[in-house]
């Protein structure tokens, strides 16, 4: 795990570029970073300037923190997130989380690209996840506890913000925006998954599958930030449809509802506290 120092040089770097201070955090999923572009009065860092920070070679994610202000909130945003697919550490996916903490975040909504488990969903809508389901046999608390981060054992009956998923659903029935609520599978990837593996992933009961986000929000609340998570559902998932599954395609769905998408981040980012 990394370590205090290590946190606290990252954040010293990043504090001595910006002369604000962010309470809202935003981790931007594929296809989905062009939020960032709305930041006013932007201060952009490249991941490789920051001390002990990763950089990511996923295709549709920048390597970029952008730290500005979006509908009145200064927030700080992660163009870009590491996954562990790409053979990073868990410490190392879930480090610019640390680092969010240390610079003042409070609440932290991560966004993802994946694929739609639940028949009855289609591609191109939004999910807010309701809670997570942990499928890759690792955890990114597993090691020496540094108690001035977090507890030992945290508590995640409410790793999802049920008042940030309230505001957020109450948002998107204001404004027309087609919304399911449901569980979020967390696969290691870089594979899809096998029709055998979705369907015993639905009857686990998870509604969509992705490859990140919930080491993230497992890490936020062990350092007591409110999380949101927001699903763009961009294909369904193996086994559904008799066709091939690509990133191409991921990537493709995301382009088609990314102005819906910050439309929709943009007004809950105007409602939160």
């Amino acid at each position: 795990m990394h370590s205090l120092k290590q946190i606290n040089e990252a954040f010293e770097y990043i504090n001595s570029r910006i002369n604000i201070h962010p309470t809202i955090g935003l981790i931007l999923g594929s296809g989905l970073g062009n939020l960032a572009d709305d930041i006013l009065n932007p201060t952009i860092i490249r991941y490789q300037e920051i001390p002990y920070f990763a950089q990511t070679h996923a295709i549709g994610h920048a390597n970029e923190l952008v730290i500005g202000e979006l509908n009145g909130k200064f927030v700080i945003a992660m163009k870009g997130r590491f996954h562990y697919y790409e053979g990073y550490t868990l410490d190392e996916v879930t480090f610019p989380v640390r680092v969010m903490k240390a610079i003042g975040v409070k609440q932290l909504i991560i966004t993802n690209a994946c694929g739609a488990v639940n028949t009855n969903y289609k591609p191109g809508e939004l999910m807010i996840i309701n809670d997570h389901l942990n499928l890759v046999g690792n955890n990114p608390l597993i090691g020496k506890n540094d108690n001035l981060l977090g507890t030992r054992f945290p508590d995640l009956s409410n790793v999802y913000d049920i008042k940030l998923r309230k505001l957020a659903l109450d948002i998107a029935l204001k404004l027309n925006i087609p919304i399911q609520q449901g569980v979020y599978a967390w696969w290691s990837g870089p594979t899809y998954e096998t029709p055998a593996e979705i369907k015993m992933i639905r009857t686990l009961g998870a509604d969509a599958v992705g490859m990140s986000t919930v080491p993230e929000a497992i890490i936020a609340t062990h350092a007591k930030i409110k999380v949101l998570g927001i699903s763009c559902l961009t294909n369904m998932a193996s086994g559904i449809l008799a066709q091939p599954l690509s990133h191409d395609e991921v990537i493709e769905v995301a382009n088609q509802v990314k102005h819906q998408f910050k439309h929709f981040i943009k007004a809950i980012i105007d409602q939160m506290d």
